[in-house]
Protein backbone atom coordinates (compact mmCIF):
# COMPACT_ATOMS: atom_id res chain seq x y z
CA UNK A 1 0.00 0.00 0.00
CA UNK A 2 1.11 3.33 -0.88
CA UNK A 3 -1.52 5.79 0.36
CA UNK A 4 -0.94 9.31 -0.11
CA UNK A 5 -3.11 12.23 0.64
CA UNK A 6 -2.48 15.81 -0.29
CA UNK A 7 -4.48 18.36 1.49
CA UNK A 8 -5.60 21.48 3.35
CA UNK A 9 -8.20 22.17 5.99
CA UNK A 10 -9.49 24.64 8.18
CA UNK A 11 -7.28 23.71 10.19
CA UNK A 12 -4.40 24.23 7.99
CA UNK A 13 -5.58 27.05 6.01
CA UNK A 14 -7.63 30.31 6.65
CA UNK A 15 -11.03 30.93 5.39
CA UNK A 16 -9.72 33.26 3.03
CA UNK A 17 -7.91 30.80 0.85
CA UNK A 18 -9.85 27.54 1.30
CA UNK A 19 -13.02 29.35 -0.50
CA UNK A 20 -10.28 30.25 -3.23
CA UNK A 21 -9.80 26.94 -3.84
CA UNK A 22 -12.54 24.80 -3.41
CA UNK A 23 -13.56 22.61 -6.30
CA UNK A 24 -17.08 22.88 -7.97
CA UNK A 25 -18.33 18.69 -9.15
CA UNK A 26 -17.12 19.28 -12.83
CA UNK A 27 -13.66 20.49 -11.68
CA UNK A 28 -13.40 17.52 -9.16
CA UNK A 29 -13.85 15.02 -12.20
CA UNK A 30 -11.44 16.94 -14.14
CA UNK A 31 -9.00 16.69 -10.96
CA UNK A 32 -9.57 13.22 -10.37
CA UNK A 33 -8.77 11.97 -14.31
CA UNK A 34 -5.94 14.56 -14.45
CA UNK A 35 -4.50 12.46 -11.89
CA UNK A 36 -4.97 9.25 -12.89
CA UNK A 37 -3.18 10.90 -16.13
CA UNK A 38 -0.12 11.74 -14.09
CA UNK A 39 3.20 8.82 -13.86
CA UNK A 40 2.80 8.94 -9.99
CA UNK A 41 -0.46 7.75 -9.32
CA UNK A 42 -2.93 4.41 -10.01
CA UNK A 43 -6.22 5.34 -8.43
CA UNK A 44 -7.28 8.49 -7.09
CA UNK A 45 -10.55 10.09 -5.72
CA UNK A 46 -10.79 13.60 -4.00
CA UNK A 47 -12.91 14.56 -0.76
CA UNK A 48 -14.11 17.94 -1.05
CA UNK A 49 -16.54 20.01 1.58
CA UNK A 50 -17.04 23.38 2.71
CA UNK A 51 -13.82 23.10 5.13
CA UNK A 52 -11.27 20.51 3.54
CA UNK A 53 -9.84 19.49 0.35
CA UNK A 54 -8.16 16.40 0.45
CA UNK A 55 -6.70 14.14 -3.01
CA UNK A 56 -6.07 10.84 -1.87
CA UNK A 57 -3.97 8.51 -4.66
CA UNK A 58 -2.47 5.17 -4.90
CA UNK A 59 1.25 6.10 -5.84
CA UNK A 60 4.49 4.18 -6.82
CA UNK A 61 6.87 7.10 -6.00
CA UNK A 62 6.07 9.37 -2.66
CA UNK A 63 8.12 12.57 -3.87
CA UNK A 64 6.80 12.85 -7.27
CA UNK A 65 3.42 11.92 -5.81
CA UNK A 66 3.50 14.54 -3.31
CA UNK A 67 4.95 17.56 -6.09
CA UNK A 68 2.07 15.87 -8.78
CA UNK A 69 -0.57 16.27 -6.54
CA UNK A 70 -0.11 19.89 -4.61
CA UNK A 71 0.87 21.01 -8.46
CA UNK A 72 -2.50 19.23 -9.59
CA UNK A 73 -4.88 21.01 -6.34
CA UNK A 74 -3.42 24.12 -7.03
CA UNK A 75 -4.30 23.98 -11.04
CA UNK A 76 -7.68 23.07 -10.77
CA UNK A 77 -7.98 25.33 -7.83
CA UNK A 78 -7.11 28.27 -9.33
CA UNK A 79 -4.75 29.29 -6.63
CA UNK A 80 -1.12 29.23 -7.53
CA UNK A 81 1.27 26.76 -6.06
CA UNK A 82 3.59 28.84 -4.50
CA UNK A 83 0.75 30.37 -2.54
CA UNK A 84 -1.18 26.90 -1.92
CA UNK A 85 1.94 24.95 -0.89
CA UNK A 86 2.45 26.71 2.77
CA UNK A 87 -1.20 25.43 3.73
CA UNK A 88 -1.15 21.90 2.27
CA UNK A 89 -0.32 18.84 4.74
CA UNK A 90 1.14 15.57 3.53
CA UNK A 91 -0.30 11.99 5.06
CA UNK A 92 1.39 9.26 3.56
CA UNK A 93 0.62 5.09 4.06
CA UNK A 94 -0.92 4.61 7.86
CA UNK A 95 -0.64 7.98 8.64
CA UNK A 96 -2.84 9.06 5.71
CA UNK A 97 -5.30 5.64 6.73
CA UNK A 98 -5.51 7.19 10.48
CA UNK A 99 -6.35 10.88 8.95
CA UNK A 100 -9.24 9.63 6.93
CA UNK A 101 -10.19 7.76 9.97
CA UNK A 102 -10.13 10.85 12.16
CA UNK A 103 -12.69 12.80 9.88
CA UNK A 104 -14.83 9.83 9.13
CA UNK A 105 -15.53 10.03 13.42
CA UNK A 106 -15.48 13.76 13.11
CA UNK A 107 -12.24 14.47 15.09
CA UNK A 108 -11.00 16.42 12.39
CA UNK A 109 -14.23 18.21 12.03
CA UNK A 110 -14.65 21.96 12.94
CA UNK A 111 -17.60 20.88 15.68
CA UNK A 112 -16.08 17.86 16.64
CA UNK A 113 -18.54 14.92 16.66
CA UNK A 114 -20.26 15.89 13.34
CA UNK A 115 -21.84 13.53 11.32
CA UNK A 116 -22.48 15.39 8.34
CA UNK A 117 -19.01 14.26 6.78
CA UNK A 118 -19.96 10.50 6.30
CA UNK A 119 -22.01 11.78 3.67
CA UNK A 120 -19.55 13.52 1.82
CA UNK A 121 -17.48 10.72 2.55
CA UNK A 122 -20.02 8.55 0.87
CA UNK A 123 -20.00 11.15 -2.28
CA UNK A 124 -16.15 11.21 -2.90
CA UNK A 125 -16.37 7.35 -2.98
CA UNK A 126 -19.15 7.46 -5.48
CA UNK A 127 -17.09 9.76 -7.37
CA UNK A 128 -14.29 7.76 -7.70
CA UNK A 129 -16.49 5.18 -8.42
CA UNK A 130 -18.12 7.05 -11.28
CA UNK A 131 -15.21 8.54 -12.93
CA UNK A 132 -13.62 4.70 -12.66
CA UNK A 133 -10.58 6.86 -10.90
CA UNK A 134 -11.01 4.77 -7.51
CA UNK A 135 -9.50 1.03 -7.71
CA UNK A 136 -8.65 -1.50 -5.13
CA UNK A 137 -7.18 0.61 -2.28
CA UNK A 138 -9.48 3.51 -2.39
CA UNK A 139 -12.44 1.41 -2.55
CA UNK A 140 -11.65 -0.59 0.18
CA UNK A 141 -10.11 2.48 2.22
CA UNK A 142 -13.31 4.62 1.80
CA UNK A 143 -16.24 1.90 2.93
CA UNK A 144 -13.63 0.77 5.64
CA UNK A 145 -13.77 4.79 6.91
CA UNK A 146 -17.79 4.80 6.55
CA UNK A 147 -17.67 1.36 8.78
CA UNK A 148 -15.58 3.26 11.48
CA UNK A 149 -17.09 6.14 11.62
CA UNK A 150 -20.20 4.84 11.57
CA UNK A 151 -19.05 2.62 14.72
CA UNK A 152 -17.93 5.42 16.44
CA UNK A 153 -20.84 7.11 16.68
CA UNK A 154 -22.73 3.69 17.92
CA UNK A 155 -20.58 2.64 20.14
CA UNK A 156 -19.38 6.13 21.96
CA UNK A 157 -20.90 9.29 22.76
CA UNK A 158 -18.93 11.11 20.20
CA UNK A 159 -22.02 12.78 19.13
CA UNK A 160 -22.15 14.68 22.68
CA UNK A 161 -18.90 16.03 22.18
CA UNK A 162 -20.88 18.37 19.14
CA UNK A 163 -23.50 19.32 16.90
CA UNK A 164 -23.93 20.09 13.40
CA UNK A 165 -22.24 23.07 12.16
CA UNK A 166 -25.90 24.47 11.63
CA UNK A 167 -26.49 23.86 15.32
CA UNK A 168 -23.45 25.22 16.49
CA UNK A 169 -23.84 28.39 14.35
CA UNK A 170 -27.05 29.06 15.46
CA UNK A 171 -25.69 28.72 19.27
CA UNK A 172 -22.94 31.28 18.34
CA UNK A 173 -25.83 33.66 16.82
CA UNK A 174 -27.80 33.30 20.19
CA UNK A 175 -24.96 34.78 21.62
CA UNK A 176 -24.85 32.14 25.03
CA UNK A 177 -28.48 32.18 25.49
CA UNK A 178 -30.91 29.15 24.89
CA UNK A 179 -31.19 28.91 21.58
CA UNK A 180 -34.78 28.22 21.35
CA UNK A 181 -35.85 31.34 23.86
CA UNK A 182 -33.46 33.08 21.48
CA UNK A 183 -34.90 31.84 18.12
CA UNK A 184 -38.65 31.86 19.43
CA UNK A 185 -41.17 34.27 16.94
CA UNK A 186 -38.01 35.14 14.55
CA UNK A 187 -38.59 35.01 11.23
CA UNK A 188 -35.66 33.44 9.35
CA UNK A 189 -34.30 33.80 5.52
CA UNK A 190 -32.49 30.41 4.12
CA UNK A 191 -30.75 31.46 0.84
CA UNK A 192 -29.88 28.22 -1.23
CA UNK A 193 -32.00 24.86 -1.32
CA UNK A 194 -28.99 22.01 -1.51
CA UNK A 195 -28.46 20.02 1.17
CA UNK A 196 -26.61 22.30 3.77
CA UNK A 197 -29.50 24.83 3.43
CA UNK A 198 -32.41 22.01 3.64
CA UNK A 199 -30.31 21.14 7.05
CA UNK A 200 -30.71 24.35 8.10
CA UNK A 201 -34.04 24.94 7.61
CA UNK A 202 -35.08 21.80 9.33
CA UNK A 203 -32.88 23.18 12.27
CA UNK A 204 -34.68 26.37 12.58
CA UNK A 205 -38.07 24.77 12.39
CA UNK A 206 -37.41 22.66 15.09
CA UNK A 207 -35.81 25.71 16.89
CA UNK A 208 -38.87 27.15 17.36
CA UNK A 209 -38.61 30.27 14.47
CA UNK A 210 -41.66 31.35 13.56
CA UNK A 211 -41.77 31.53 9.80
CA UNK A 212 -39.35 30.04 7.57
CA UNK A 213 -38.24 31.99 3.58
CA UNK A 214 -36.60 30.37 1.57
CA UNK A 215 -34.63 31.68 -1.55
CA UNK A 216 -32.97 30.02 -4.48
CA UNK A 217 -31.65 30.66 -7.81
CA UNK A 218 -34.54 27.68 -9.16
CA UNK A 219 -37.42 28.20 -7.60
CA UNK A 220 -38.54 24.92 -8.67
CA UNK A 221 -36.30 23.27 -5.66
CA UNK A 222 -36.85 26.41 -3.07
CA UNK A 223 -40.54 25.41 -3.52
CA UNK A 224 -39.86 22.00 -2.89
CA UNK A 225 -37.64 22.48 0.53
CA UNK A 226 -40.80 24.53 1.48
CA UNK A 227 -42.98 21.36 0.89
CA UNK A 228 -41.14 19.45 3.04
CA UNK A 229 -40.97 22.19 5.95
CA UNK A 230 -44.56 22.27 5.54
CA UNK A 231 -45.13 18.34 5.75
CA UNK A 232 -42.55 18.48 8.91
CA UNK A 233 -45.68 18.35 11.85
CA UNK A 234 -45.44 19.51 15.26
CA UNK A 235 -43.20 22.63 14.51
CA UNK A 236 -45.68 24.72 13.79
CA UNK A 237 -43.24 26.88 11.49
CA UNK A 238 -45.12 29.17 8.26
CA UNK A 239 -42.64 28.44 5.14
CA UNK A 240 -43.08 30.14 1.74
CA UNK A 241 -40.40 30.48 -1.07
CA UNK A 242 -39.48 33.71 -3.07
CA UNK A 243 -37.07 34.27 -5.98
CA UNK A 244 -33.29 34.70 -5.31
CA UNK A 245 -34.49 39.21 -6.53
CA UNK A 246 -36.69 39.62 -3.47
CA UNK A 247 -34.26 38.94 -1.00
CA UNK A 248 -33.32 42.51 -0.49
CA UNK A 249 -36.89 42.85 0.26
CA UNK A 250 -36.90 39.86 2.14
CA UNK A 251 -33.98 40.73 4.11
CA UNK A 252 -35.62 44.08 5.37
CA UNK A 253 -37.94 41.61 7.38
CA UNK A 254 -35.57 39.24 8.79
CA UNK A 255 -34.19 38.41 12.10
CA UNK A 256 -32.14 35.53 10.92
CA UNK A 257 -30.58 34.94 7.59
CA UNK A 258 -28.65 31.63 6.96
CA UNK A 259 -27.17 31.10 3.28
CA UNK A 260 -25.05 28.47 1.76
CA UNK A 261 -24.92 28.74 -2.07
CA UNK A 262 -22.77 27.86 -4.68
CA UNK A 263 -22.07 30.86 -5.85
CA UNK A 264 -18.70 32.00 -6.72
CA UNK A 265 -19.17 35.49 -5.58
CA UNK A 266 -21.04 37.35 -2.97
CA UNK A 267 -24.73 36.84 -2.12
CA UNK A 268 -25.06 39.97 0.39
CA UNK A 269 -22.54 42.15 0.35
CA UNK A 270 -22.10 44.75 2.88
CA UNK A 271 -23.67 47.43 1.27
CA UNK A 272 -27.24 45.11 0.83
CA UNK A 273 -27.13 44.65 4.35
CA UNK A 274 -26.61 48.10 5.26
CA UNK A 275 -29.76 49.30 2.97
CA UNK A 276 -31.76 46.34 4.35
CA UNK A 277 -31.41 47.94 7.79
CA UNK A 278 -31.58 51.55 6.44
CA UNK A 279 -27.71 52.13 7.61
CA UNK A 280 -25.08 54.33 5.47
CA UNK A 281 -22.56 52.38 4.24
CA UNK A 282 -18.95 52.97 4.27
CA UNK A 283 -16.40 50.84 2.05
CA UNK A 284 -13.37 51.49 3.44
CA UNK A 285 -14.14 51.90 7.52
CA UNK A 286 -15.28 48.27 7.22
CA UNK A 287 -12.73 47.02 5.18
CA UNK A 288 -11.27 43.74 6.04
CA UNK A 289 -7.03 43.31 5.89
CA UNK A 290 -5.46 39.86 4.10
CA UNK A 291 -4.19 37.78 6.60
CA UNK A 292 -0.46 37.36 6.56
CA UNK A 293 0.79 33.89 4.89
CA UNK A 294 3.74 31.73 6.00
CA UNK A 295 6.71 30.55 4.45
CA UNK A 296 6.94 26.65 3.50
CA UNK A 297 7.84 24.81 0.90
CA UNK A 298 6.78 20.92 -0.54
CA UNK A 299 10.35 19.63 0.38
CA UNK A 300 9.34 20.73 3.91
CA UNK A 301 6.52 19.08 3.85
CA UNK A 302 7.66 15.76 2.33
CA UNK A 303 10.18 15.77 5.05
CA UNK A 304 7.60 16.10 7.73
CA UNK A 305 6.22 12.75 6.38
CA UNK A 306 9.57 11.31 6.21
CA UNK A 307 10.66 11.85 9.36
CA UNK A 308 7.24 10.97 10.58
CA UNK A 309 6.34 13.89 12.57
CA UNK A 310 2.97 15.70 12.31
CA UNK A 311 2.55 19.36 12.61
CA UNK A 312 1.35 19.58 16.06
CA UNK A 313 -2.41 21.49 16.79
CA UNK A 314 -0.70 24.94 17.58
CA UNK A 315 1.36 25.02 14.70
CA UNK A 316 -1.85 24.31 12.56
CA UNK A 317 -3.87 26.77 14.32
CA UNK A 318 -0.73 29.05 13.60
CA UNK A 319 -0.89 28.44 9.60
CA UNK A 320 -4.16 28.94 9.59
CA UNK A 321 -4.92 31.88 11.35
CA UNK A 322 -6.51 35.12 9.98
CA UNK A 323 -8.00 38.81 10.69
CA UNK A 324 -11.39 37.73 11.71
CA UNK A 325 -13.32 41.62 11.31
CA UNK A 326 -14.26 43.19 14.44
CA UNK A 327 -18.54 42.58 15.84
CA UNK A 328 -20.70 45.13 16.27
CA UNK A 329 -21.44 46.12 19.53
CA UNK A 330 -24.39 46.77 21.10
CA UNK A 331 -28.19 44.79 20.51
CA UNK A 332 -28.39 42.28 17.66
CA UNK A 333 -30.85 43.61 14.66
CA UNK A 334 -30.08 41.28 12.32
CA UNK A 335 -28.10 37.64 13.00
CA UNK A 336 -25.85 36.33 9.74
CA UNK A 337 -25.04 32.71 9.45
CA UNK A 338 -22.51 32.26 6.51
CA UNK A 339 -21.71 28.07 5.95
CA UNK A 340 -21.27 28.76 2.26
CA UNK A 341 -17.59 28.20 0.94
CA UNK A 342 -16.63 30.44 -0.86
CA UNK A 343 -18.54 32.79 1.68
CA UNK A 344 -21.72 34.32 0.35
CA UNK A 345 -21.85 37.32 2.58
CA UNK A 346 -19.29 39.93 2.88
CA UNK A 347 -17.34 40.01 6.42
CA UNK A 348 -17.58 43.83 6.46
CA UNK A 349 -21.52 43.43 7.06
CA UNK A 350 -20.22 42.15 10.75
CA UNK A 351 -19.07 45.86 11.71
CA UNK A 352 -22.47 46.98 10.85
CA UNK A 353 -24.67 48.56 14.06
CA UNK A 354 -26.67 45.93 15.22
CA UNK A 355 -25.36 42.89 13.13
CA UNK A 356 -23.74 39.88 14.34
CA UNK A 357 -22.24 37.78 11.38
CA UNK A 358 -20.96 34.13 12.42
CA UNK A 359 -19.05 32.54 9.71
CA UNK A 360 -17.08 29.23 8.46
CA UNK A 361 -14.06 31.62 9.99
CA UNK A 362 -15.52 32.57 12.91
CA UNK A 363 -16.79 29.21 13.69
CA UNK A 364 -13.54 27.76 13.04
CA UNK A 365 -12.40 29.82 15.88
CA UNK A 366 -14.90 29.04 18.35
CA UNK A 367 -15.03 25.32 18.05
CA UNK A 368 -11.03 24.98 18.37
CA UNK A 369 -11.86 26.36 21.86
CA UNK A 370 -14.45 24.21 22.65
CA UNK A 371 -14.09 21.48 25.38
CA UNK A 372 -13.31 17.89 24.27
CA UNK A 373 -15.56 15.15 25.86
CA UNK A 374 -14.37 12.13 27.27
CA UNK A 375 -15.75 10.20 24.83
CA UNK A 376 -13.12 11.46 22.48
CA UNK A 377 -10.37 9.32 23.91
CA UNK A 378 -12.72 6.46 23.33
CA UNK A 379 -13.12 7.44 19.35
CA UNK A 380 -9.40 7.51 19.09
CA UNK A 381 -9.07 4.21 20.69
CA UNK A 382 -11.32 3.04 17.87
CA UNK A 383 -9.40 5.07 15.18
CA UNK A 384 -6.33 3.21 15.94
CA UNK A 385 -7.47 -0.03 16.64
CA UNK A 386 -9.13 0.20 13.07
CA UNK A 387 -6.03 1.70 11.52
CA UNK A 388 -3.91 -1.01 12.66
CA UNK A 389 -6.83 -4.07 11.54
CA UNK A 390 -6.86 -2.04 7.96
CA UNK A 391 -3.16 -2.24 7.35
CA UNK A 392 -3.17 -6.28 8.42
CA UNK A 393 -5.85 -6.94 5.75
CA UNK A 394 -4.07 -5.01 3.13
CA UNK A 395 -1.11 -6.57 3.54
CA UNK A 396 -2.76 -9.92 3.88
CA UNK A 397 -4.63 -9.39 0.70
CA UNK A 398 -1.30 -8.77 -1.35
CA UNK A 399 -0.43 -12.01 -0.76
CA UNK A 400 -4.01 -13.84 -1.71
CA UNK A 401 -3.36 -13.12 -5.56
CA UNK A 402 0.14 -15.44 -4.80
CA UNK A 403 -1.89 -18.20 -2.81
CA UNK A 404 -4.73 -18.49 -5.01
CA UNK A 405 -2.15 -18.70 -8.34
CA UNK A 406 -0.39 -21.34 -6.44
CA UNK A 407 -3.58 -23.41 -5.86
CA UNK A 408 -4.04 -23.18 -9.33
CA UNK A 409 -1.08 -24.48 -10.50
CA UNK A 410 -1.61 -27.44 -7.89
CA UNK A 411 -4.97 -28.57 -9.81
CA UNK A 412 -3.08 -28.19 -12.97
CA UNK A 413 -0.46 -30.32 -11.89
CA UNK A 414 -3.18 -32.69 -10.38
CA UNK A 415 -5.72 -32.59 -13.40
CA UNK A 416 -2.40 -33.16 -15.56
CA UNK A 417 -1.63 -36.78 -13.31
CA UNK A 418 -4.62 -38.03 -13.67
CA UNK A 419 -5.54 -37.49 -16.81
CA UNK A 420 -1.51 -39.44 -17.14
CA UNK A 421 -3.31 -42.00 -14.81
CA UNK A 422 -6.12 -42.50 -17.80
CA UNK A 423 -3.64 -43.13 -20.49
CA UNK A 424 -1.96 -45.70 -17.83
CA UNK A 425 -5.37 -47.57 -16.37
CA UNK A 426 -7.91 -47.47 -19.57
CA UNK A 427 -9.92 -50.07 -17.08
CA UNK A 428 -10.58 -48.13 -14.11
CA UNK A 429 -14.19 -47.29 -13.70
CA UNK A 430 -15.67 -44.09 -12.55
CA UNK A 431 -16.05 -45.03 -8.98
CA UNK A 432 -12.00 -45.91 -8.89
CA UNK A 433 -11.33 -43.18 -11.02
CA UNK A 434 -13.05 -40.57 -8.69
CA UNK A 435 -11.65 -42.38 -5.64
CA UNK A 436 -8.09 -41.24 -6.86
CA UNK A 437 -8.44 -38.13 -8.14
CA UNK A 438 -9.93 -37.32 -4.69
CA UNK A 439 -7.42 -39.09 -2.50
CA UNK A 440 -4.62 -36.93 -4.76
CA UNK A 441 -6.62 -34.20 -4.17
CA UNK A 442 -6.65 -34.41 -0.42
CA UNK A 443 -2.96 -34.76 -0.71
CA UNK A 444 -2.30 -31.77 -2.62
CA UNK A 445 -4.85 -29.67 -0.43
CA UNK A 446 -3.08 -30.57 3.25
CA UNK A 447 0.22 -30.42 1.73
CA UNK A 448 -0.31 -26.56 0.61
CA UNK A 449 -3.07 -26.00 4.06
CA UNK A 450 -0.24 -25.35 6.60
CA UNK A 451 1.98 -23.01 4.48
CA UNK A 452 -0.32 -20.69 2.62
CA UNK A 453 -2.35 -20.42 6.28
CA UNK A 454 0.53 -19.15 7.65
CA UNK A 455 1.71 -17.17 4.99
CA UNK A 456 -0.80 -14.84 5.28
CA UNK A 457 -0.62 -14.30 8.70
CA UNK A 458 3.04 -13.47 8.60
CA UNK A 459 2.22 -11.56 5.81
CA UNK A 460 -0.57 -9.28 7.42
CA UNK A 461 2.28 -8.53 10.06
CA UNK A 462 4.21 -5.03 9.40
CA UNK A 463 7.06 -5.69 6.44
CA UNK A 464 5.77 -8.87 5.75
CA UNK A 465 5.27 -7.91 1.89
CA UNK A 466 8.54 -10.19 0.75
CA UNK A 467 6.59 -12.98 1.86
CA UNK A 468 4.67 -13.02 -1.75
CA UNK A 469 7.76 -12.59 -3.37
CA UNK A 470 9.08 -15.33 -1.48
CA UNK A 471 6.27 -17.54 -2.50
CA UNK A 472 6.15 -16.73 -5.90
CA UNK A 473 10.05 -17.81 -6.44
CA UNK A 474 9.97 -20.80 -4.37
CA UNK A 475 7.13 -22.49 -6.33
CA UNK A 476 7.91 -20.51 -9.76
CA UNK A 477 5.01 -19.39 -10.12
CA UNK A 478 4.39 -16.92 -13.55
CA UNK A 479 3.70 -13.23 -12.83
CA UNK A 480 1.17 -13.08 -15.35
CA UNK A 481 -0.48 -15.74 -13.97
CA UNK A 482 -0.37 -13.83 -10.23
CA UNK A 483 -1.51 -10.42 -12.13
CA UNK A 484 -4.29 -11.96 -13.71
CA UNK A 485 -5.77 -13.02 -10.43
CA UNK A 486 -5.36 -9.37 -9.76
CA UNK A 487 -6.68 -7.89 -12.16
CA UNK A 488 -9.89 -9.93 -12.60
CA UNK A 489 -10.54 -9.73 -8.34
CA UNK A 490 -10.36 -5.61 -9.26
CA UNK A 491 -12.44 -5.97 -12.11
CA UNK A 492 -15.10 -7.74 -10.28
CA UNK A 493 -18.43 -5.80 -9.99
CA UNK A 494 -19.69 -6.34 -6.36
CA UNK A 495 -16.29 -4.65 -5.00
CA UNK A 496 -16.42 -1.83 -3.33
CA UNK A 497 -19.91 -0.35 -4.20
CA UNK A 498 -21.56 0.85 -1.63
Amino acid sequence: MSLLVVGLSHRSAPVSVLERASLAAETQSKLLQDALAAEPAAEATVLATCNRIELYADVDKFHAGVAELSTLLAQHSGVGLDELTPYLYVHYEDRAVHHLFSVACGLDSMVVGEGQILGQIKDALALGQETHTAGRLLNDLFQQSLRVGKRAHSETGIDRAGQSLVTFGLQQLAGGADTADWAKGKRALVIGAGSMSSLAAATLARTGVAEIVVANRTRARADRLVEILGQAGGTGVTARAVEMAAVSDELTRADVVVSCTGATGLVLTGETVAGALGLPFDAAATAVEAPAEPAADLDQHAAWVENGSVATTAQAQAVRRATVPAQSTGPVRLALLDLAMPRDIDGAAARLDGVRLVDIESLAEASADAPMAADVDQVRTIVADEVAAFGAAQRAAHITPTVVALRTMAADVVAGEIARLDGRLPDLDEKQRAEITQTVRRVVDKLLHAPTVRVKQLASEPGGAGYADALRELFDLDPQTVAAVSRADLNDPNRGRS
